[in-house]
């Protein structure tokens, strides 16, 4: 039964919206040092290439605000989104410097009028603000009132502030609610989706390296998802932030969320196992990681987790003793050496 999506408001950003049934956007953030705009110019353009659809960066003084337009001089084409802590007067900044996005956390923004300076400056620019809240900055009025970070507290905040914007006539409003512990944020996020129309960004905050980060986001980010839930997306790792990338996409296809794109299926092998099987799905992955087909590649073990386990599988490979057979839609087309199925399946690739 297919999922059906929560559709939220429709936010313009840059030349694309969020929201509104929109497509999912898959979010990073770059981890050069905030001063270093060269690095970060080729950071934010691995991300672009490897199909980042929004990226943010730090803004911890002044003095990195010009990052914007140097990114986009640089040739970095997809929206970019200023991270703003504590003072006001660096999302001020930021517009200057050529920010497409504001990021404000209302637990460490300070008073009102800070806001209103934001909110004035972002409506005058046409630039929408993402609402962040997280567990570890709530308002302090907040945790005395809930005696912790729940996820009530954290709903609260953020519908707060973001009735605190619409009342300074500001709209244009995005909602992250984050938290390391999964099932918070996701009850959150529930909540304000319930309450609200705002457009929902969604992840697993401090979730941790690479492995156990992927699997904290991959439950948390896709038990929203598959609920309707959520219009953007990060998977926050301490990893290169292109694996956030690569991570992101990968649930959004699972779930059929995500149109374009290679699908690998493969079997998790066995005793009947007669070839690399699994050396030969790591290079099958390598090899289609940029290549834009929205097909699905088997790549199987035995005749019985073959042809037919797969046949609805576009093209697939199986293995057999030292050779293995090509098929496509569940007929076989080609029967090659196990040193040669590689090259036979992309060549069939190359011919859809």
């Amino acid at each position: 039964m297919e999922t059906v999506r929560r559709i939220s408001k429709k936010i313009r950003l840059r030349d694309r919206y969020i929201g509104g049934g929109e497509d999912i956007s898959v979010q990073s953030m770059t981890n050069c040092p905030a001063h270093d705009f060269e690095g970060t110019l080729n950071q934010a353009l691995r991300l672009q290439e490897a199909g980042c659809d929004i990226v943010r960066m730090a803004v911890p003084d002044e003095d990195a605000a010009p990052v914007f337009n140097c990114l986009k001089n640089g040739g970095v084409n997809i929206p970019l989104v200023a991270d703003i802590h504590f003072d006001y007067k660096l999302a001020l900044a930021a517009l200057r410097g050529g920010a497409d996005k504001i990021r404000i956390n209302p637990g460490n923004i300070g008073e009102g009028w800070k806001v209103r300076e934001v909110a004035d400056a972002c409506r005058t620019a046409g630039v929408p603000i993402r609402i962040g809240v997280n567990g570890g900055s709530l308002d302090k009025k907040l945790l005395e009132k809930y005696g912790s970070p729940t996820a009530k507290a954290l709903a609260e905040s953020a519908l707060t502030q973001a009735e605190m914007l619409e009342d300074m006539g500001f709209s244009d409003i995005v909602i992250s609610i984050k938290s390391s512990r999964i099932a918070t944020a996701c009850e959150a996020a529930r909540i304000v989706a319930a309450d609200s129309e705002y457009p929902l960004h969604l992840g697993v905050t401090e979730a941790g390296t690479e492995f156990s980060g992927i699997i904290k986001n991959a439950i948390g980010i896709g038990s929203l998802l598959c609920d309707g839930i959520g219009d953007t997306l990060r998977v926050s790792l301490t990893a290169d932030p292109v694996r956030e990338v690569t991570a992101g996409k990968e649930i959004l296809k699972s779930l059929g969320l995500l149109r374009g794109g290679i699908d690998i299926i493969s079997c998790p092998t066995c005793g009947r196992t007669r070839i690399d099987l699994i050396g030969l799905a790591n290079k099958v992955e390598k090899a289609l990681e940029y290549v834009d087909k929205d097909i699905t590649v088997a790549v199987m073990g035995c005749v019985v987790n073959g042809p037919g386990e797969a046949r609805e599988a576009d093209l697939g490979v199986t293995g057999g003793k030292g050779e293995g057979l090509i098929f496509k839609k569940g007929q076989i087309i080609r029967k090659v050496p196990e040193a040669e199925l590689l090259d036979a399946l992309m060549e069939e690739i190359d011919k859809l």
